[in-house]
């Protein structure tokens, strides 16, 4: 991956592999015989849940994933479902990585763990590198990719590829309500009334599921690699949360994400991307091409928006319980008790003038 927010830093202290350990496990894996002190390890610094390595070993480039230290709900931390999708995934779904080995021995790392392949590219983070400068044509024509790839996943048969039993798709918009909800009340440290209130009226306003899909549940720029060119989607990362449900839910947490110039300025400084530059679509916009796209009905749309900007809120929230209880120093994480904030009255707002 290329960009400057997206090159490999040193690890993060507190967050180090064992280098003793993992080159004899993947000495064993991967073949030949690679001393520990020949393996080189970086840590990719962009997102905020899984933690996300280079490994180098013997000229050859490797990406490791693993839980975070100190997490508190570890049933979204399952490395082992992860590496699974991606195994199935991939042969039919180009987008997807291709995974390479998995370990469930914790005696290793400390946890369950995978690694696979490598993808180079270009990453849009929420500034664009110096040396990158979009006109309005390639803006517009980034969203139409970003929502086209995501178009493309949803029509994926995913019986086929062997993913019929990933998830339970029948009452999967209620369930994630509820879920989220439970989850906000499980690592709530302050009184934010709009969250719980957001909450109410998500379970006060249920749309019936959707024919379900795969979907891949956490769908934006910083989950892309593009070409040098900025003209295809070659890689879509962070499968963590990947799951057979309705797929209006995946695209209203795409549409979370998406952040305007004409939106609030707490929101412009917690945005996702680069999506407030002159040229990328509104989300209106976005909405009329995934609904050509797909042929879907949006006329539920403000709930999935709704609902997208809630689930991200409890998400900021998780992280802040982690760093609030010291199980993560990284200084990041101090002010995303702000971000549930924001989030919880962008949904108000949202719901209160009936449009996205």
């Amino acid at each position: 991956m290329s960009g400057a927010a997206s090159d490999t830093r040193a690890v993060r202290a507190g967050e180090e592999l064992d280098a003793t350990k993992l080159a004899p496990w993947l000495d064993a894996q991967l073949g030949d015989v690679v001393a520990a002190d020949a393996l080189t390890i970086e840590q990719f610094p962009g997102g905020h849940s899984n933690l996300t390595y280079l490994v180098r070993r013997a000229g050859v480039e490797y990406v490791l994933r693993r839980p975070p230290f100190g997490t508190k709900v570890k049933t979204a931390h399952d490395m082992g479902r992860e590496f699974t999708v991606l195994s199935h995934l991939a042969p039919v779904y180009d987008k997807a990585p291709r995974p390479l080995a998995y370990c469930d021995d914790e005696a290793v790392l400390g946890c369950r763990f995978y690694v696979m392949e490598r993808r180079r590219g270009v990453i849009l983070r929420k500034e664009l590198p110096r040396e990158l400068t979009l006109d309005a044509a390639t803006a517009r024509r980034l969203c139409e990719l970003l929502v086209d790839a995501l178009a493309e996943l949803h029509a994926v048969d995913y019986a086929a590829a062997g993913l019929g039993t990933l998830g339970k798709p029948a009452g999967y918009v209620e369930r994630q309500v509820r879920g989220w909800t439970e989850r906000y009340g499980g690592s709530r440290t302050d009184d934010i009334p709009a969250v719980t209130e957001v909450a109410a009226w998500l379970a006060a306003h249920l749309p019936p599921d959707g024919a379900p899909t795969l979907i891949h549940n956490d769908f934006k720029f910083d989950n892309l690699i593009l070409t040098p060119a900025l003209d295809r989607v070659t890689g879509v990362l962070d499968w963590e949360m990947a799951t057979v449900g309705d797929p209006l839910m995946d695209f209203g947490t795409a549409l979370g994400y998406w952040v305007e110039g004409t939106d609030s300025q707490p929101m412009q400084m917690m945005r996702f991307g680069p999506t407030i530059v002159p040229g990328m679509m509104t989300r209106a916009e976005l909405c009329a091409r995934y609904a050509e796209r797909s042929g879907r009905d949006l006329g539920d749309v403000v709930f999935y928006y709704a609902f997208g900007l809630f689930k991200t809120a409890v998400v900021a929230q998780q992280i802040y319980y982690r760093f609030a209880k010291g199980f993560t120093k990284d200084p990041r994480f101090a002010q995303f008790i702000h971000g549930v904030r924001t989030l919880a009255d962008q949904a108000q707002a949202a719901i209160a003038r009936g449009t996205v």
